[in-house]
């Protein structure tokens, strides 16, 4: 443990945050006013007990801890790479639970995914449907009060439109508070080749804007909209631009199946996960499912499989957490079907389907 660490430091999550706070660089420094009104998922929501739940077993090395905290400090995200099943994706869960900054955001990426998924989304057809509904009952009952000949026409209201825009993933994580919070964008590597690209301005001002709230910002300067933790949680979005005041622990995950530009590059921390020793197997183990040194000659063998089987072929730790589970569980307790379990169980995930 360092005295400069934020995650995994010294002394309670509030004293290291104000310390974090106190440390902003000058040139990544954002000005959102919180809203009062809003807060963020607390302590009872079944969001925040699964990213305890997550973040809780995580055992991460100095190196981790290193680059995370430096991500910390300069307000930069975090692009974590590795093979697929080293714990990328629970790092940010573990970077949450351990600071208590709320349910970590989840954005996965596909080919398909644009900027704006992640940072709104308009319901422009639910929209107009409801408009119609709307226009043809008034249509009814004036028809019925002689108001307007059967078949005419009446001019339609423009309807409110915050319950057809609700915020995305990094949009919620965008919005100002004083604390910040963890976004999981999980293997950006999927994504079409302009998202990186797109998400550097993004990045960079802290902030983004929603149009169909800026056309009719001088009508209605203050909107509240659902976020992705909440539909009607009323997020308060002012001239339609939402700007943040403590800039979101950003974390990147990518398998590398593709390389990034260079601008992209240059603006995140970069970490290479490796597969975990046996140390640190062994450790995961006791951490996940509660067990102390005393048990460890009860999985010993199980951790030395997977080790080989690993040489083999990428194995994910959760297989060898599932093994080891199984085992005291009582199952699979005859010893003729060894082998049949270790396939079952630790199946190589780039070989060919076990028979």
């Amino acid at each position: 443990m360092r005295d400069w660490w934020i995650y995994q430091g010294p002394g309670a999550c509030e004293a290291r945050l104000t310390k974090l706070a106190a440390q902003q660089p000058p040139w990544r420094t954002f000005h959102g006013v919180p809203d009062e009104d809003y807060t963020r998922p607390g302590q009872e929501s079944a969001a925040w007990k699964d990213t305890l739940r997550r973040g809780a077993g995580y055992v991460p090395d100095r190196a981790e801890k290193e680059a995370v905290n430096t991500a910390l400090y300069l307000r930069r995200p975090l692009l974590i790479t590795g093979k697929p099943g080293v714990g990328k994706s629970t790092l940010a869960h573990s970077i949450a639970a351990d600071l208590g900054l709320g349910p970590v955001l989840h954005w996965p990426v596909t080919s398909r995914t644009t900027l704006r998924d992640g940072l709104y989304h308009y319901d422009a057809l639910g929209r107009l449907h409801d408009a119609n509904l709307s226009s043809l009952s008034k249509r009814s009952a004036a028809s019925k009060r002689g108001d307007v000949p059967l078949g005419g026409t009446l001019a339609a209201g423009t309807s409110d439109i915050a319950p057809y825009l609700r915020l995305g993933p990094l949009g919620t994580a965008l919005l100002p508070d004083t604390q910040p919070r963890v976004l999981l964008v999980d293997e950006i590597d999927k994504s079409d080749i302009d998202l990186p690209g797109d998400l550097l301005t993004v990045f960079e001002e802290g902030s983004f804007e929603i149009p169909e709230l800026a056309r009719v910002a001088q009508q209605h300067p203050s909107v509240r909209i659902g976020t992705a933790d909440d539909a009607k949680a009323g997020a308060l979005v002012k001239d339609g631009r939402v700007q943040c005041q403590s800039f979101p622990i950003v974390l990147l995950t990518s398998n590398g199946e593709r390389d990034f530009p260079a601008p992209f590059l240059r603006r995140c921390i970069r970490l290479h996960l490796e597969p975990p020793s046996q140390e640190k197997l062994v450790r995961i183990v006791r951490q996940r499912l509660g067990l102390t040194e005393k048990d460890d000659s009860t999985y010993a063998d199980l951790v030395a499989d997977f080790l080989a089987r690993r040489q083999d072929g990428d194995l994910a730790t959760d297989q060898l957490l599932n093994a080891v589970q199984l085992r005291l569980s009582g199952t699979w307790t005859d010893p003729e079907d060894r082998s049949r379990f270790l396939a079952t169980v630790m199946q190589q995930l780039n070989g060919p389907a076990a028979p």
